[in-house]
């Protein structure tokens, strides 16, 4: 019985839905004794360039949903169908290794076009399927991987494709209905409106927006590779049911001929009939799909019709919405510089990465930070950490958090320590990856509590660092000043020398992280009158003020900026005597 969606989330409901789906398509078997039958979910991703954080929805979706059903003691199947059978449509932009010469591949099949030039990997499609299959292990994602190059290739599929081809007229019927049909633009509950590039898509996406086996010659639902120079620009003239004679010319490269069907095996169905085939032939029930493939008259729509003459049914299929990127528009593969999942995981741990995917409906846009925001989202994160230790907690946040730390296999490696990140990527910033340094710092940051190893802070000190060194742009770096600014501290009146007394008189006292914090807001606080202690509602506005200018009267003379890293982190990574003689006249 399905739960109250009152106490779950939308994970949970996805797999009360999907299992109840799934015992439907097999009645009887409770009352007969048989085995459960196993649940399939699916993906399918395209290794046509970088499979990049707006991609990795398609996996993680339906890996949450698989994970929540088989904590619950169900057999799942999470098939990843890799097209690598689809055309090679154009160049990406911004691919090392890659120049405008393998414009003369396009046409041909993904796993037919050479591997960007210094690749380690046989083909195109293996190259950027090596990215994401090694990051999706470090996400814990269990999956089945399905290559459509070889089942194509190995005739797996001859029986649907005969089919298909005998009930061409079926097909032709259906996908008429939607060929004069434009997708209107159309809001999802709970969705931020879209932009004009995220419709871009969905409005090309009905019928007549891709080739769906059209032509002169009349409708075929099968395109065949060429012979000769093994590009899909093709069209079929004739096709004869009883022998499965078919014959086709080539624009390309005027080659033509013809052969069995039953005997050949270098071609697929077109996209929208390939895709309802492969529901009913892995009998598929949950699958979502993006914006482009959920509008009127698109693939989705399209093959919940086309799925019944296979003798399957249509998957229940949620829309999902659009991942975008701090400071970055809506990511588009054809485009260079687009962050992949083995980009985000080079700055996040895997941990972070899945609870973003988790804590939103599908339906939700969010963003992924490669900017700034990371240090806000770690604070959000290791503050819902903190409530789960403590069972404060909301249980849709807890059901999140515990999706992200770990699966039914078991949790996640995790860092043994997990100081703040904004603190690890300061240290990393102001030591320049310094170890000796790196490990002084942070082990004054809790005297009673000392770090012994930076393994202890490992891997997330690992990926502050490299945010630091990839991210964040050098004229944003920290330096320490070598000198004192002379000039500056001549300047200073009498308050401002007082405030840099007070500073230095409590630093051997409070050198830890928590003392740094207490002495830097407390000189304001104590010039103006009040206890160091003093809470914000004890104080007048004008400290507040009073802090902002000795803070940046600090950074000045410190770094030689306005801002920086957090003054008590700062000063740890300074050191004593080194501010001593920053700071003193």
């Amino acid at each position: 019985m399905a739960q109250s969606t009152e106490t779950t989330d939308w994970v949970s409901r996805f797999a009360d839905e999907v299992i109840e789906e799934s015992e439907r398509r097999a009645p009887g078997a409770k009352d007969s004794g048989a085995d459960a039958p196993v649940v399939v979910v699916a993906s399918g991703l395209s290794p046509s360039g970088p499979i990049h954080l707006g991609n990795l929805r398609e996996v993680m979706t339906p890996h949450l949903v698989a994970d929540e059903i088989r904590r619950r003691g169900h057999t799942v199947r999470h098939l990843i169908s890799w097209d690598d059978y689809d055309r090679y449509r154009k160049v990406p932009l911004g691919i090392p290794g890659v120049d405008d010469s393998w414009a003369e591949h396009i046409g041909k099949p993904l796993t037919s076009v050479p591997a960007p030039k210094g690749s380690a990997y046989p083909n195109w499609a293996e190259h950027f399927k090596a990215a994401m299959t090694a990051a999706l292990a470090e996400l814990g994602v269990e999956y089945d991987g399905i290559s459509q190059t070889e089942q194509y290739t190995a005739g797996t599929y001859r029986e649907q494709i005969l089919f298909a081809m005998k009930h061409r007229g079926d097909i032709d019927a259906i996908l008429d209905q939607y060929r004069t049909k434009k997708a209107p633009a159309k809001k999802q509950q709970g969705q931020k409106p879209v932009d004009e590039a995220e419709l871009e898509a969905a409005e090309g996406s009905g019928a007549a927006a891709e080739d769906d086996g059209s032509s002169t010659s009349g409708y075929y639902p099968y395109k065949p590779y060429c012979g000769q120079c093994e590009k899909d620009l093709t069209t079929v003239t004739a096709y004869d049911d009883t022998t499965t004679e078919l014959s086709y010319t080539c624009s390309a490269c005027g080659f033509a001929e013809t052969v069995l069907l039953s005997e050949f095996n270098r071609g697929k169905l077109v996209w929208k009939v390939d895709w309802p085939m492969r529901w009913a032939y892995e009998g598929v029930v949950f699958e979502p799909s993006g914006v482009d493939h959920s509008s009127p008259g698109s693939s989705f729509q399209v093959g919940g019709q086309i799925v019944g003459l296979f003798g399957g049914k249509q998957p229940i299929g949620p829309m999902y919405a659009f991942v975008g990127i701090s400071g970055m528009a809506k990511m588009s593969s054809s485009k260079g510089g687009v962050p992949t999942a083995a980009d985000a995981l080079q700055i996040m741990e895997p941990q972070l990465l899945r609870w973003l995917y988790a804590r939103r409906r599908p339906n939700q846009s969010f963003k992924i930070a490669f900017d700034q925001e990371i240090q806000r989202l770690y604070d959000e994160w290791d503050k819902l950490a903190g409530k789960v230790a403590d069972g404060s907690v909301l249980p849709a946040d807890a059901a999140a958090y515990t999706r992200a730390v770990g699966t039914a296999a078991g949790d996640l490696p995790r860092t043994p320590r997990p100081m703040a990140y904004r603190t690890l990527a300061s240290v990393a910033d102001i030591t320049a990856g310094a170890e000796d340094q790196t490990l002084r710092i942070l082990s004054e940051l809790d005297p009673e509590n000392p770090l012994a190893s930076l393994d202890e802070v490992r891997p997330r000190l690992d990926k502050a660092e490299t945010w630091i060194n990839t991210q964040v742009p050098a004229e944003e770096r920290t330096v320490v000043r070598d000198e004192p600014d002379v000039e500056l501290l001549k300047s200073l009146d009498d308050q401002g020398r007082e405030s840099l007394r007070l500073l230095l008189d409590g630093l051997e006292r409070n050198w830890s992280l928590d003392g740094l914090t207490h002495l830097v807001y407390g000189v304001p606080k104590v010039q103006a009158g009040f206890p160091a202690d003093a809470t914000a509602k004890e104080l007048p506005a004008e400290i507040k003020v009073a802090q902002r200018t000795f803070f940046a009267r600090l950074y000045h003379l410190l770094v030689g900026r306005d801002t920086g890293p957090r003054l008590p982190t700062l000063l740890l990574a300074v050191g004593q005597d080194r501010v001593r003689k920053l700071l003193s006249a």
